[in-house]
């Protein structure tokens, strides 16, 4: 959420900035700054009125010490309608900061300078790109078509037990699953991040939290009866791990990763760029989370890109990353960096992994402050990112580890599978 001072003092800069985003801010900006100086007038009224109230409630005690009951009595009188005075001006106040922070949660980050303008995907830019796109033999086919040859993923079977989009994985198929989950933990953790074992529902302040709502509602499993929220992510229960929470600075900076299985209502187009695991209701993934003093944030931001480098470059699967336009940055994100892994059987990009730098974002609505050295308390800057998302690496893994006499599993794995090929 952005500070009100900030958009007070930078109004041009928000309005122009939100603007890469295809978002006219001006008019919510506007309302903004109108509500925050009604706001300001009610807290000076509100004040005032206390203080008086104070002083003659004071002066009333001192009256009736000295036989002046009459006196006393009248000002009783005024002191009744100041408090009332004071009840309607609190409701008032309460009302403007109610709406108030309802217009704060509309408004989006402003990204980064360096983001650039853009309606969507297509105006990405790529920025860096590694590895070789293997040839495979005549014949090769996509994942969908290898889970079924080699019954290591049943989606016909998972349709029948849940719906479209919940996949069954089967055997060697399982076991690749869980290595990696475990694979990638065990990179994350020997990099620095401590791992936490997480909820996978929410209540609706963590989901507030990080800005999946109200952005994102209707994207979400929801359990209407107890008010808690599937995960779309593990950053959701991972960062609110530091919801109203005040560090010292010289804890920063904070390094978590999580496993967790993912929930999302959003698949549903149909047609060959969403068959198999290409696109899901329900999958695993690896996060990492960092909390970082904002002196520094854009520097561990680049030693996340570097981090997810490092794990693809050990798969050997070729990828590039995408700098995202204003359009397609998430609404907490003040810059995102996705990875893209090739699928040579699908001839086509897919995404495996979302990097962001979120800034005081996030730290804005989850009151997550540090005490800094001058012993003011300042936000906090916060960043995620996949580390992995499974179900389309083990797509790639599948498609470009292929070969006629099975599918070779990479070396880096090969500890924690236990195999060097599904046949």
């Amino acid at each position: 959420m952005l500070q009100v001072p900030f958009i007070r003092d930078n109004k041009e800069t928000v309005i122009t900035g939100l603007a890469k985003r295809n978002f006219d801010a001006k008019d919510i900006v506007e309302e903004v700054i109108a509500l925050d100086d009604s706001r300001r007038s009610l807290q000076t009224k509100l004040d005032n009125t206390l203080a008086e109230s104070n002083v003659l409630s004071k002066e009333i005690g001192n009256l009736y010490k000295t036989g002046k009951a009459a006196e006393a009595n009248q000002l009783k009188e005024k002191v009744g309608a100041l408090k009332e005075d004071s009840k309607t001006l609190s409701d008032d106040l309460s009302a403007a900061a109610d709406k108030l922070q309802s217009l704060l949660y509309q408004l989006p980050n402003v990204p980064h300078q360096s983001v650039p303008a853009g309606k969507s995907e297509e105006d990405n830019e790529e920025i860096y790109s590694e590895g070789s796109i293997p040839e495979l033999y005549d014949g090769a086919q996509p994942h969908w078509e290898l889970a079924k040859k080699y019954d290591i993923i049943d989606f016909e079977l998972g349709n029948k037990i849940a719906g479209a989009g919940f996949p069954v994985y089967k055997g060697k198929g399982a076991r690749l699953q869980r290595a990696l989950i475990a694979y990638f933990l065990d990179k994350n953790t020997d990099a620095g991040y401590t791992e936490y074992q997480l909820p996978h529902l929410v209540n609706e302040a963590s989901c507030y939290g990080t800005g999946q709502l109200p952005d994102k509602e209707g994207q979400m499993y929801h359990d209407s009866r107890d008010n808690l929220y599937l995960i779309p992510t593990a950053e959701v229960p991972g960062t609110n791990v530091f919801r109203d929470v005040l560090l010292n600075e010289s804890e920063l900076p904070i390094g978590i990763t999580g496993y967790t299985p993912c929930f999302r209502r959003e698949a549903g187009s149909y047609g060959a760029h969403v068959r198999g695991l290409n696109r899901l209701h329900q999958f695993d993934k690896v996060e990492i989370i960092r909390v970082e003093h904002p002196d520094n944030s854009y520097k561990a931001f680049d030693g996340m890109i570097e981090h997810v480098k490092d794990i693809l470059r050990e798969l050997k699967l070729p990828f590039r990353i995408l700098r995202l336009c204003g359009g397609d940055t998430g609404f907490p994100a003040a810059m995102t960096y996705d990875f893209e892994l090739f699928s040579t059987a699908q001839d086509r990009w897919l995404e495996i992994s979302s990097v962001s730098n979120f800034e005081t974002y996030q730290a804005n609505r989850l009151k997550l402050r540090f005490k800094n050295s001058d012993g003011k308390n300042e936000l906090a800057h916060t960043l995620n990112g996949s580390s992995l998302a499974l179900p389309r690496v083990l797509a790639g893994i599948l498609e470009n580890y292929q070969t006629e006499k099975g599918i070779e599993i990479p070396e880096a794995l090969i500890p924690y599978t236990g195999f060097s090929i599904i046949d």
